[in-house]
């Protein structure tokens, strides 16, 4: 439970976050990016809810689907890649689709203050989206939070154990011997970064998440039509935007709950 709150690293996703929506690379803040007032962001309370639940929900449910698809025959990449799969789903309906959904509208709420507008306060902003839109509106983006999770802790189980079985083949550790601290960490970390090869998903979600006003926006984004929006707007490159941050947060979050859940 420790490592699940320890892992969730606020810079990294507010940065990656920040990096996303295409109307803060035509404005201002991008002069204030590193700002402890916008690196944050978000942080109180909903990060703190997602960072105290979700990392419970995947290692519960996680260890357990992987255990299961072990006593069904399956090898270690298999297992790991099924394990990350079902707890990321399992997070993403659980505590992670309204979390995240405040934190982008957080986020993006710093345009209003810029403009003279003084902007809501955060309760204030939930109660209203709530009241206008329900659990559907506080939870916008869901569908692709959990598309997300599921190909995030897929990927970052799977490739950490394909990485942990390359790592006993040159340790000569292949008939089952354990693997060193040391030797769990980077195989995580291989497997961490690796996993950003899915940003595209994350920038739909936040870009769907986002409260931008934008005249050539679908009036009802879906994951689809908000792809084809991006990709209009910035090309190929724009489905790849903050990556590199995303690629930190995934090598320390894995880290965290892969090899640090192993010990």
């Amino acid at each position: 439970m420790l490592w699940a709150a320890f892992g969730d690293v606020e810079v990294f996703w507010v940065v990656s976050t920040s990096l996303q929506p295409f109307h803060f690379w035509n404005s201002k803040f991008a002069h204030l990016m590193l700002t402890l007032s916008l690196v944050y962001q978000g942080l109180i309370p909903w990060a703190w809810i997602e960072a105290s639940t979700k990392g419970a929900v995947l290692l519960f449910v996680a260890s357990e689907a992987e255990y299961y698809a072990r006593t069904f025959g399956a090898g270690d990449f298999t297992a790991g890649i099924s394990g990350g799969v079902i707890g990321g789903v399992a997070q993403a309906y659980a505590t992670m689709g309204f979390c995240t959904c405040m934190k982008t509208v957080e986020i993006t709420k710093t345009k209003l203050a810029a403009a003279g507008v003084k902007p809501p306060g955060t309760f204030a902003t939930f109660m209203d989206i709530y009241r206008k839109e329900g659990i559907r509106g506080i939870n916008k983006g869901v569908n692709a939070v959990a598309i997300r999770q599921m190909t995030n802790w897929g990927s970052r189980f799977g490739l950490s154990r394909l990485a942990e079985q390359g790592i006993r083949k040159v340790t000569g550790k292949e008939d089952g011997g354990k693997l060193s601290a040391w030797e769990k960490i980077l195989a995580s970390g291989l497997g961490g970064g690796l996993s950003a090869w899915n940003q595209p998903i994350e920038v739909i979600r936040v870009e769907m998440q986002s409260k931008t006003v934008d005249p050539n926006r679908p009036a009802k984004m879906t994951v689809g039509n908000t792809a084809k929006y991006i990709y209009s707007q910035n090309g190929f490159k724009g489905l790849y935007r903050g990556v590199m941050p995303r690629v930190g947060l995934g090598v320390w979050q894995t880290i965290c709950m892969v090899a640090m859940g192993d010990m």
